[in-house]
């Protein structure tokens, strides 16, 4: 059974972080570099306001429907109200400042009034997907160190998994319904500080045991607001709601829109999984912003080609209309799939985002144009709002372990390493895993003082070599897919893309083998 109490004593302080291992004058030249190729990306926002306090304030001023799933729909000031019950109801079973509480159950407003209550006390939201079987909602509550699991989605019992796991590790449950009754919850949102642990999500380790990725309010926030400046959101916008629970993605789909007014769209998996069932679903309920992964995108475009389905607007409309943006992430982007996307669909904006879980979510944004189409491999972009990106590469032999690091300059492959206010805290009750990927920032002050490398390996592409007339980032796959072969470094990533540019060539996976000399 793993602790339990306030997250921060689970987490490794600055000081406990290794240093990186960049001598001084290359140092100063990865941060004129990074100046100069425009991976420093400064810019205000207001990290401050919780994410309650803006829906309360819109709420107040013109109240308006805030989120949607097939069961209701919440206006700004019934979910606020829903969020402050529920807080009462977190009050009364002794959450504190600081602690872990899950939430368990699928995709619904609920979920998200939830979120907005474990806000308002000030403790950390950890997901518990209700399709997960009950060994990974016992590792991740256990891990976690959740004493509470809140169940959401009235409508019916909950998964019996869920309460397996949470039986198994120890944790209570308690139906978000008994909040009904309850007086609203009259504190102020408990912010002490901006570097204030907001979540924890759990992604797959290597050793096949979840790391537990925390991230700050003030890194939350950031990416909440990139989204909205480089999307150019307003509050006509409506986002769907598609990513599972534990995805990262999940947290700015279900709460962006409500710092400006906009409306969240749940998508359940029923339609979400039929793409036909999905485009008519945009249409209807008039979704502007939708994110898939790459894959999905495809079997949209495949579906929507072979039924040629009408959207409920009307008979010989085309399809996905009202959509504005259209978002892949989570896998490589294929340059072909693109094309098919620019020319099915040359309405709705394609955006190329890439970012880790440990950072915040998405780190660099790059809106697809037909000039990166004769690129091998697309661009990822470059830095959202407040990121600071460097390209390292280290000099000599001997793994993470062993050599310098340089910075690398235009034209030049290296390693991607992610700084600024979107650096999260490490990994919750693992401070071996925590050493392994955060360093403390040589390059100078940073609103978190902390580095993250992320084991890509990316190139910096010239201006024009692409659809852009400045400098971008280009993805080239893990570091530890780089081969040498006769003596010749390798990306195997590369080898997939050419594979992938051939239009009967769906996927592709290049692997090594070794043969005995004959």
């Amino acid at each position: 059974m793993s602790a339990r109490g306030p997250a921060v004593d689970r987490l490794l302080p600055l000081a406990g972080l290794p240093a990186l291992d960049v001598p001084a004058a290359q140092a100063e030249r990865a941060r004129e570099l990074a100046a100069r190729l425009g991976m420093l990306r400064e810019r205000d926002v207001d990290l401050a306001a919780p994410v309650i306090a803006r829906v309360e304030w819109i709420a107040a001023e013109r109240d308006r429907p805030a989120v949607a799933d097939e069961h209701r729909t919440l206006s700004y000031a019934g979910l606020a109200a829903e969020a402050r019950r529920l807080a009462a109801l977190l009050e009364d079973e002794g959450v504190r400042p600081g602690e872990v509480v899950g939430v368990g159950g699928g995709r619904c407003a609920g979920v998200i009034a939830a979120f907005l209550a474990i806000e308002l006390v000030g403790a950390l939201y950890v997901p518990a997907d209700e399709t997960w079987p009950a060994a990974r909602v016992r590792d991740v509550l256990d891990r976690a160190g959740a004493a509470l699991l809140i169940t959401v989605g009235s409508h019916r019992e909950p998964a019996p998994a869920l309460l397996e796991g949470a039986a198994e590790a120890g944790c209570r449950v308690v139906a978000a319904s008994r909040a009904d009754g309850l007086a609203p919850w009259a504190g102020e949102p408990r912010l002490r500080a901006l570097d204030q642990p907001r979540y924890v999500l759990f992604t797959s380790g290597s050793t096949g045991r979840p790391k537990g990725a925390v991230v700050e309010h003030q890194g939350m926030l950031n990416h909440l607001w990139a989204k909205i400046i480089d999307l150019e959101l307003t509050g006509g916008d409506v986002v769907a709601f598609t990513a599972p629970l534990g995805f990262d993605i999940s947290i700015w789909q279900m709460l962006c829109p409500l710092l400006l007014g906009g409306r969240v769209d749940v998508v359940g998996d029923e339609v979400g999984h039929d793409p036909v069932a999905f485009a008519r679903a945009v249409d209807a309920q008039g979704i502007t912003v939708v994110e898939l992964v790459p894959t999905m995108v495809r079997h949209l475009l495949d579906d929507l080609a072979v039924s040629g389905a009408a959207p409920a607007a009307g008979a010989g409309a085309r399809p996905l209309a009202g959509l504005r943006w259209m978002i892949a992430t989570g896998e490589e982007l294929p340059a072909e799939l693109s094309r098919r996307w620019l020319e099915a669909v040359p309405h709705a904006r394609l955006l190329n985002a890439y970012g880790p879980t440990e950072c915040s979510d998405d780190v660099t944004h790059h809106t697809v144009t037909a000039g990166d189409l004769g690129l091998l491999r697309l661009p990822i972009g470059t830095p959202i709002v407040n990121a600071r990106l460097y390209v390292l590469r280290q000099d000599g032999e001997g793994g993470a372990a062993g050599g310098t690091w340089t910075a690398c300059d235009v034209g030049e492959t290296g390693e991607l390493f992610v700084g600024g206010v979107v650096v999260g805290r490490g990994y919750l009750g693992d401070a071996e895993r925590t050493r392994e990927a955060f360093y403390r920032d040589p390059f100078g002050a940073s609103p978190t003082g902390r580095l993250y490398r992320t084991g890509d390996a990316v190139r910096v592409l010239p201006p024009g070599a692409g659809g852009e007339d400045r400098p971008t980032l280009q993805y080239l796959g893990r570091v530890d897919r780089q081969v040498k072969i006769a003596g010749v470094r390798m990306e195997l990533g590369e080898i997939e893309a050419v594979l992938q540019r051939h239009p009967a060539v769906r996927a592709a996976a290049v692997v090594v083998h070794e043969y005995p000399g004959r």
